[in-house]
């Protein structure tokens, strides 16, 4: 059985809880900026493994220093789920806990 969507209602209240998450083309995005290129991979290799932990893997676009991730559901048509939300949330709380700036 797919995931369902979430509503656009639900994933206002879920941005809310994500400080630097927006919506946009039908994905929660972030975009993190860090000291060097070592800093961003560092940081690509602990999303991947909350990513591989979730069966549920992100788009993720790195230059030098910057990452970009985006998330969707593609069992969902391409569209935003609970799945995101948790994902973008296990980010969220590994970045808090290696001291990675906003």
């Amino acid at each position: 059985m797919a995931t369902e969507p979430l509503t656009d209602e639900a994933i206002q209240r879920a941005l809310e809880s994500l400080p630097g998450w927006s919506l946009h083309d039908n994905q929660l995005q972030r975009e993190y900026k860090f000291a060097d290129f070592k800093e961003a991979m560092g940081f690509i290799v602990q999303v991947g493994l909350h990513a591989e932990a979730q069966n549920h893997h992100p788009e993720m676009f790195n230059v030098y220093s910057t990452l970009r991730i985006a998330l969707n559901t593609h069992d969902a048509g391409g569209q935003v789920t609970h799945k995101d939300v948790d994902l973008a949330k296990a980010i969220e709380r590994s970045r808090q806990s290696a001291s990675i700036p906003r």
